[in-house]
């Protein structure tokens, strides 16, 4: 069974930056895609950014110019790197990996951008 685990989240005021890591239990290039989401209080599950397996990458235009993703065989690690964030920002960030139509979720790690 594929795992996934986030880390990364916590408290930071607006302008900050955090950087969210998702590490999968098995070989990144397993899956076609690797994705970030999020989820805010009352509101559905949206799409943030994605890498897939060759390599292109695609960003929510919320995310685009602020947020960066990136990749770590290696580590078999996924990564978010979120700057100049805002309060809108805050929600419930979520790694996705896929393969085919089989979609894997991780745990979830908390982003709160408050001053």
């Amino acid at each position: 069974q594929v795992q996934l685990s986030e880390s990364g989240g916590g408290l930071v005021q607006p302008g900050g930056s955090l950087k969210l890591s998702c590490r999968a239990s098995e070989n990144i290039f397993n899956f076609n895609s690797m994705a970030w989401h999020r989820q805010a209080p009352g509101k559905e599950r949206d799409f943030v950014a994605s890498i897939n397996v060759g390599g292109r990458i695609d960003y929510a235009d919320s995310a685009k110019g602020r947020f960066t993703i990136s990749r770590d065989a290696a580590k078999n690690t996924v990564y978010l790197q979120m700057n100049n964030l805002e309060p809108e920002d805050t929600a419930v960030y979520y790694c996705k990996a896929s393969i085919v139509s089989r979609h894997y979720w991780g745990q979830g790690t908390q982003v709160t951008v408050s001053s």
